[in-house]
């Protein structure tokens, strides 16, 4: 038998493929039981994913049952599931070579089409109906849970392309399984005028909150220029936003080191999301405010310890693949990597996300095997030749942090905080113990080489 995760990866694309629906996090979870040999009952399910017994066998089970028996262009149940799916799959094998190409990947088979085994480009946030996105199972299940709770400040902190993103998708799509609103802003979308000060920043947040919950604004009803925007913005989401649904609301805010660089903004707007937080101890109907954040520098703007949102709530911070992941991410590619290519590709990136499925997508673009591709991966022709020409210009926009990662590529070296944490946001050093280090061997060799040619 395939292995389970494959085959749940395998239906998803098809049912999005053939359906056009992606299943949700609690359809994932009934399909995924149902391939299991020791079958939990749907009463189990039910009181482990905190959802009522009915629901679960009467409206998510047979939703998946329908999906998947459209999908098949057969009837399909709890006894058939996995007879079916691997059959299907066991002929679309047989039907590639053994690296997927974009050619290959929308022939026709059976009357369904293949489209959903396109080769994914690694740029970009994964698509929750991807079989690309590597759960590090932990870390999902405890922020699904934890939005459950009344009482929720979720912070997910890691270097650039490493994730975060995709997680907040698949945190929000949770939320949607439970019937909750979900909102999802990206402050690195935000132009720059929006930045200028405190009011024309939270009127532009208080407005895209409302719009993507689909209610009428109504901000001018509730701004008092005599209030202060901060005020002004608690009264309009308590008084309103939070009035106005009956079910909890999702909030999840990306890229808000966007801040980092306005300071007087980021305390009055951090401040703020702490005040909040406070207010779901004790306010009812701030109990149905659920807040995600995620960043990709440390936070180094001075904020006092009981106004700080980055010291309360649940701390996330991604990591990098492990072997296991990135074989396991290989083999969705289509790709065998043997031992050999999988240990120096992790010596090469140190399991760098990015770095990994940029690898693993060339490999099965070009058809060329990864040993092959990492011979010439730090010269300016290989196949990170982008992405370090990308973190060359970071370093060159900013001097300050050239000269401190120079002086990092020679030894580990204690460094300007606000330095330190910016080149740890590029994921070009890891911090331990105030020492940075650079992050993997790829950035070690490349940019000692382009130092020394300077």
């Amino acid at each position: 038998m395939r292995n389970i995760e494959e085959i749940v990866e395998f239906a998803l694309q098809l049912v999005a493929t053939e359906t056009g629906f992606s299943l949700s996090y609690i359809h994932k979870v009934i399909l995924r039981e149902s391939l299991r040999e020791s079958k939990k009952t749907y009463a189990k399910l039910a009181e482990e994913n905190k959802y009522s017994e009915s629901y679960i066998k009467f409206t998510v089970a047979p939703k998946v049952w329908q999906l998947l028996s459209q999908a098949l262009g057969e009837k399909v149940n709890k006894t058939n599931i996995s007879k079916l799916l691997e059959q299907r799959l066991e002929k679309f094998a047989a039907f590639d070579n053994p690296q997927i190409t974009e050619t290959t990947a929308a022939m026709p088979m059976g009357g369904l089409t293949r489209k959903g085994y396109v080769l994914e480009s690694p740029e970009g946030w994964i698509p929750l109906a991807s079989c690309l996105y590597i759960e590090r199972l932990t870390i999902e299940q405890t922020c699904y849970q934890e939005i459950l709770q009344p009482h929720t400040f979720i912070r997910i902190k890691a270097p650039r392309k490493m994730g975060k993103t995709s997680l907040i998708a698949r945190i929000l799509d949770y939320g949607s399984s439970q019937n909750y609103h979900t909102v999802r802003l990206n402050l690195h979308h935000a132009g720059t005028q929006v930045f200028e000060k405190s009011d024309r920043f939270l009127r532009w947040f208080c407005t895209n909150v409302t719009r993507q919950l689909g209610l009428e604004s109504k901000l001018n009803d509730y701004w008092d220029e005599d209030m202060g925007a901060l005020m002004n913005s608690t009264i309009y989401f308590q008084g309103y936003l939070l009035k106005e649904l009956p079910n909890p609301i999702v909030l999840a805010l990306d890229g808000v080191d966007q801040l980092f660089e306005y300071p007087e903004l980021a305390s009055d707007f951090f401040v703020l999301l702490r005040s909040w937080y406070e207010e779901t101890k004790d306010i009812s109907v701030w109990q149905k405010l659920r807040i995600v954040i995620a960043h990709a520098v440390e936070v180094y703007i001075p904020l006092p310890t009981h106004r700080s949102p980055f010291n309360v709530g649940l701390a996330i911070e991604l990591p990098n693949f492990s072997p296991e992941q990135v074989q396991d991410l290989a083999e969705r590619h289509r790709l065998q990597l043997t031992k050999p290519e999988l240990e120096q590709l992790m010596k090469l990136t140190d399991g760098f996300p990015y770095l990994i499925r940029l690898t693993l997508y060339e490999s099965a673009r070009l058809k060329i095997p990864v040993q092959t591709l990492l011979k010439d991966a730090m010269r300016d022709t290989g196949i990170y030749q982008q992405h370090l020409q990308y973190q060359l210009w970071n370093l060159q926009q900013y001097p300050k942090l050239a000269d401190a990662f120079q002086l990092a590529l020679m030894a580990p070296i204690q460094l300007e905080i606000e330095v330190a944490f910016k080149l740890k946001s590029l994921g070009l050093v890891y911090l331990t113990d105030n020492q940075a280090t650079v992050s993997c061997k790829l950035y070690r060799e490349y940019f000692r080489e382009w130092y020394a040619q300077g």
